[in-house]
């Protein structure tokens, strides 16, 4: 049988669409609190508003734009597109769309991949979703459940639990350029606790030493 799919009009209407999908997205996101803010009658104070969203813009706009050139090449764009709208990308979309790629076997930047990786991604959204929808009906009588000191613990290192098994697989592809990576980021975190609240910036950061480290031992014949 003859394979008649088109990647590149796949990715033509996946980019249409996501532009489409993403503008209405800013705007709702925007208008919404100047919305509220007119049928409620509340009054912006712009003095306060400008100064309080150009502290914001310093810390976010380097990390959106250093996040775009990360996540773009791993995930492709259809997944990108989706996983900006709905967020949660290193808790949720980031790890489904790695199980994903393990399971098929495709290949980071592969057509194959990208495929993957978007469906997994609208799956992990779905599921999102549908969770949420179930949690908010269903919140008050777990309540005391969710509450109870003694299984709190257990949900307050769910994230660690995921990342640690999804981490170790990619760390024993590489354990000679995952070492030092993982050494030094966890006697930060042990020493500076107040790092471990700032998963984006050391992701930065991070990604960075990663890339000089491989580059380092590449030029000196350790990896290959």
């Amino acid at each position: 049988m003859k394979n008649n799919f088109d990647f590149e009009r796949y990715e033509s209407d996946i980019h249409l669409t996501g532009r489409i999908c993403l503008s209405i997205g800013l705007v709702m996101l925007l208008g919404a609190p100047f919305l509220i803010a007119h049928l409620t009658g509340a009054e912006v104070m712009w003095s306060a508003f400008w100064p309080a969203l150009l502290k914001v813009l310093i810390v976010y706009v380097p990390s959106c734009v250093v996040e775009f050139l990360i996540y773009v090449p791993l995930l492709g764009a259809g997944a990108c597109y989706l996983a900006f709208i709905t967020g949660n990308i290193t808790n949720l979309k980031l790890p489904c769309a790695f199980n994903s790629r393990e399971i098929a076997k495709s290949e980071v930047g592969s057509a194959e991949d990208a495929i993957i990786t978007t469906l997994s991604v609208a799956t992990s959204s779905l599921v999102t979703m549908l969770v949420i929808f179930i949690g908010v009906l269903a919140i008050i009588p777990l309540a005391p459940i969710l509450e109870n000191p003694v299984i709190k613990p257990a949900f307050d290192n769910v994230v660690p639990a995921l990342f640690g098994a999804l981490g170790l697989q990619y760390f024993a592809k590489s354990l000679k350029l995952a070492v030092f990576p993982l050494f030094l980021m966890s006697m930060l975190c042990i020493l500076i606790p107040s790092l471990i609240s700032q998963t984006s910036t050391m992701l930065i950061v991070i990604g960075g030493i990663t890339i000089l480290v491989s580059y380092i031992m590449y030029r000196k014949g350790i990896l290959q």
